[in-house]
């Protein structure tokens, strides 16, 4: 097989595991919103799936490595692609726990509160397809916008936060179901910030730049 159908074909696998993971995510949001226990745990019966996909594509990797000993951009590529699929197994874990949560608080009252979790978790599922574009793309400008957008879904985690613990404060009976609430805003703040992060890893692999811990602006493309 020559070195570009390779690659490629490493690329579609790890598409098809963010598929997967969006999925997962998804439904587990999807389960949230209408208290539905079978979803949640189609969901979390489900995550071996994803843990044997990241088992393969990582073995497929490494025989590469060994066999190929790419270096420069090659090298990069299935470099990166190595820790993307690892943060998208974490993802999937992610969505394991935000459909724990739903089985433990399917029981409760729905809280009558105005808080767009739903909003929140759709921001962070579009930031997990777009660094995953940004991946195949090798696009250093769609990482950055995925970088920039976290601040987004940081904020509306602090809202969401906020208004749960002045219910909480006001409504004692309603606590278990507001703890559940805000264990699934921050979970879907994770995702978000693992979203990011595969972001900074697509612009070491495009130009070699090491992003972590620096502001978005101070990037250059």
């Amino acid at each position: 097989m020559k070195n570009g159908n390779e690659l490629q074909r490493l690329k579609e696998s790890v598409l098809r595991l963010g598929g997967l993971v969006e999925e997962q995510v998804a439904k587990s949001i999807s389960a949230l919103s209408s208290y539905d226990i079978d979803i949640a745990r189609s969901v979390i019966e489900d995550d071996h799936k994803v843990n044997k996909m990241e088992v393969e594509i990582e073995e497929a990797c490494l025989t590469y490595l060994a066999q190929r000993k790419p270096r420069g951009r090659d090298l990069r590529f299935v470099t990166t692609a190595i820790k993307i699929i690892d943060t998208l197994e974490t993802v999937g874990d992610t969505a394991v726990n935000i459909s724990e949560r739903v089985l433990e608080i399917s029981t409760e009252k729905k809280l009558e509160v105005h808080i767009d979790i739903s909003k929140m978790a759709e921001t962070a599922i579009m930031m997990l397809k777009k660094s995953l574009d940004a991946f195949v793309e090798r696009d250093a400008g769609l990482a950055q916008e995925v970088r920039a957008e976290d601040d987004i879904v940081d904020s509306l985690c602090n809202q969401i936060v906020n208004e749960l613990l002045s219910l909480m404060k006001n409504s004692p009976e309603k606590i278990p179901a507001a703890t559940g609430i805000m264990s699934v805003s921050k979970y879907i703040e994770r995702i978000a910030d693992h979203s990011e992060g595969i972001a900074e890893m697509v612009l070491y692999m495009v130009d070699g730049k090491i992003v972590r811990h620096t502001e978005v602006d101070i990037y250059k493309g």
